[in-house]
């Protein structure tokens, strides 16, 4: 037993499941297919060690792992174990050294359980942090890429025998730009390992204990489900959260092209927000929310849409005419919030020419 590591319980991959899904802001694809396959490998016997970054030695080296693609492909096409795993082992094949550990590139949606996948068929433990701190669309939105960090090399691998690398690329956009063009061609969804990281670039550049963020999310919920309380409010309270809109959809308009679901739902209000309407616009994620054409949050501020009886996060991806849904916003981790992060996360990042304002003061992320 690795004791700079503790077993990830069965009962906390039902948290992560549902933590997770809030925080990725409508993207990331639903966690459920990557909760099931973990239940199964759980099931037969296997265990996922979860490790504290700051126990990474300064050279060791980490594994950064995603599926990447459009979160509608993703409902239709299962995870495999395996499969998330074979960009890994390319990787090192290529590198000729050894994962110490692995991680998420984000822990938002179902890209929190990419690597419990690659741990419970590699033994690797995974490291309580990513590099998001929520779910984005695009692979050069991280905190690595904020902080300066080389974005290559590259490894992806699909459920055929396609294997790819991308040896070097000019910048995190060409890099993202490159490997979408490999996922669209291999069917809009691919499992990639990207540039790996030293234990030091992980403490000093990743968003650390993300996943046991996901965990105690998660756990909010469900207590509030089971005390019969307001599971919407139980998330405002363990995020220090703000809720910006109660009402029911009522129309959808979306479209997956060049391997991202794109598109907007508009809600009519309820309740005290009878006689309004916010729409959502969507980018894999929920990137900017109007309120009667007035602009109210935009990322990186995390948009959150939950079923407003249960608290389930909506992606956008299962958007349907009639849910009755809340609009939340939550605190973005910091390192998104300096000029180098909303010159890859802000609202101009997606095309829209409107300066960022965070709904929070400074320090709300925890």
């Amino acid at each position: 037993m690795d004791d700079a590591c503790r077993d990830i319980a069965p009962h906390e991959l039902d948290a992560l499941a549902t933590g997770a899904w809030i925080l990725g802001t409508g993207g990331g694809g639903n966690p459920y297919q990557g909760y099931l396959n973990m239940r199964r490998l759980y099931a037969e016997g296997r265990r996922v060690r979860l490790m504290d970054p700051r126990n990474l030695a300064d050279d060791d080296l980490v594994a950064v792992v995603s599926t990447q693609g459009a979160p509608l492909v993703g409902q239709e096409r299962l995870k495999d174990p395996e499969v998330c795993a074979r960009p890994v082992r390319l990787m090192e094949r290529y590198l000729g050294h050894r994962f110490r550990a692995v991680m998420s590139v984000e822990v938002g949606g179902s890209n929190a359980f990419q690597p419990l996948l690659v741990a419970a068929v590699t033994g690797l433990p995974v490291v309580d942090a990513d590099a998001m701190g929520r779910a984005f669309p695009e692979a050069q939105m991280t905190s690595f890429a904020a902080h300066g960090l080389t974005m290559y090399p590259l490894t992806l691998a699909d459920i055929r025998d396609n294997e790819v690398i991308v040896a070097r690329a000019e910048s995190p956009k060409w890099m993202e730009r490159l490997s979408r063009t490999v996922c669209v061609e291999v069917g809009s969804v691919a499992a990639t390992c990207k540039a790996p990281r030293t234990g030091r670039e992980v403490k000093d550049c990743a968003i650390l204990h993300t996943i046991s963020k996901a965990i105690a999310l998660g756990q909010a919920v469900e207590t509030a489900r089971r005390t019969h309380a307001d599971p919407v409010a139980a998330v405002l309270a363990a995020e220090g959260g703000i809720e910006l809109f109660r009402g029911k959809v009522h129309d959808v308009a979306r479209r997956t092209t060049a391997g991202f679901l794109r598109g907007s739902a508009r809600l009519e209000g309820l309740d005290g927000d009878t006689g309004s309407q916010f729409t959502l616009e969507f980018q894999n994620e929920y990137i900017i929310g109007r309120q009667d054409d007035v602009v109210r949050v935009t990322a990186p501020d995390l948009i959150c849409l939950l079923d407003s009886e249960s608290g389930e996060a909506i992606g956008t991806e299962s958007l349907r005419y009639g849910q009755r849904a809340t609009v939340i916003a939550l605190p973005a981790p910091p390192v998104l919030l300096t000029p180098a992060g909303l010159e890859l996360v802000g609202p101009r990042a997606f095309g829209y020419d409107i300066d960022f304002q965070s709904l929070f003061p400074p320090g709300a992320w925890s």
